[in-house]
């Protein structure tokens, strides 16, 4: 794996001197791939990695993803430790309190997600002199943008809004999370990414991942004739409406054929339900990341998806197959009126900076029509 941006590369070898966070099983994902690139050729002996620690959520399927996922740790020989960091009022403080100790003594904290409040927190309490952001999604290119312009820590699907009571008081730990992923001649920033990176911060080092560990573990896949289509959580966090997404995807399935829907860890059951009965879709609930999933098989010869993380990720890990990854466009008149202003222009580019795939041409006007 080559470095970008003129980097010297991955730090040093793993040690149990490095503590990850992680919230999502794609983050997950992502670390195990970070890990690999360090060495590898590395087969390491129970606990003998990295010490990864799990804040996990409370949503069924997410939990279940991050189990799943943390098996695969375990037997890539990182020491998993799993924290109820959202099982009642006292957790966060049971959590952090229970934690401090590890994150003293951490000299490399790796984390996937800069936006979240609970790893905002975390970095305030370590002295770590290497921190390294693994992807989150689409949404690191809008933190590599945001730490380079010297901006406030906001998600992408709610910039442009009003900061609520919560974000105030919550400000000054932010204010310092930003800064702290900030490098200084003392403490260094490295961002291990697949997404597109253009404007690079000062000081910070761009690795690219290309998904080799999943390469490496899982396939190739059988691939069949049809087509699988890819579900997004977009109606969840209120930028697109309900009712064009499914005519959207209905849409889509009758063209291109397709017979399965995979969908996102985050969307509704209510919503899922809908679209099994009014599209016809088999609705699959993945147990791994669809990177993984994809990967093991069997897949359709066609993925077809809105713009999401897949774009980017899913030709990386299906490189080599005759896998065909095709994005239907998010049409202005899909969005709702609490969507950020910024949402049409954020989407679009997760498109056209996305390699190795194929662009519906008029796909989405179609549908709208």
């Amino acid at each position: 794996m080559r470095p970008r941006a003129g980097s010297p590369g991955p730090g040093p070898e793993l040690d149990p001197g490095t503590l990850a966070f992680v919230e999502s099983p794609v983050q997950l994902l992502n670390v195990l791939e970070w890990a690999y690139a360090l060495d590898p050729d590395a087969r390491r002996p129970p606990g003998a990695g990295l010490t990864l620690v799990v804040l996990s959520p409370t949503d069924p399927m997410t939990r279940g993803q991050l189990r799943r996922m943390a098996e695969l740790a375990r037997e890539e020989g990182h020491d998993v430790r799993w924290e109820e960091a959202r099982g009642g009022t006292l957790a966060p403080f049971r959590t952090v309190g229970g934690l401090t100790s590890l994150l003293r003594r951490a000299r490399r904290v790796v984390m996937g997600d800069p936006f979240s409040r609970y790893v905002q927190l975390l970095l305030s309490l370590t002295k770590a002199r290497e921190l390294v952001v693994v992807d989150d999604g689409t949404a690191t290119m809008e933190f590599v943008t945001q730490l380079a312009q010297g901006e406030r820590l906001v998600r992408w699907h709610r910039k442009g809004g009003r900061p609520g009571p919560r974000d105030l008081l919550f400000a000054p730990v932010s204010s310092s999370a930003r800064r702290r992923l900030t490098p200084t001649p003392d403490r260094t920033v490295e961002i291990f990414s697949s997404m597109p990176i253009e404007e690079i911060p000062d000081g910070v080092t761009v690795t690219a991942n290309d998904f080799t560990w999943t390469r490496a573990r899982f396939g190739p896949p059988r691939v069949s004739r049809g087509a699988d289509l890819v579900g997004t959580s977009l109606v969840e966090t209120g930028v697109v409406d309900a009712d064009h997404y499914l005519e959207a995807v209905r849409t889509l399935a009758r063209t291109h054929g397709a017979t399965r829907y995979f969908a996102h860890r985050r969307e509704s059951t209510e919503k899922l339900h809908r679209l099994a009965v009014e599209t016809g879709l088999e609705i699959v609930r993945p147990d791994l990341p669809l990177e993984l999933i994809a990967r093991r098989g069997p897949i359709g010869r066609t993925i077809l998806s809105f713009p999401s993380t897949v774009v980017h990720t899913l030709p990386l890990a299906l490189a080599g197959t005759e896998v065909r990854v095709a994005v239907c466009d998010i049409d202005p008149d899909w969005l709702t009126t609490r969507a950020s202003p910024r949402a049409q222009n954020f989407l679009t580019g997760v498109t056209n900076t996305a390699r190795g795939i194929h662009r519906l041409p008029g796909a989405s006007a179609a549908v709208a029509g």
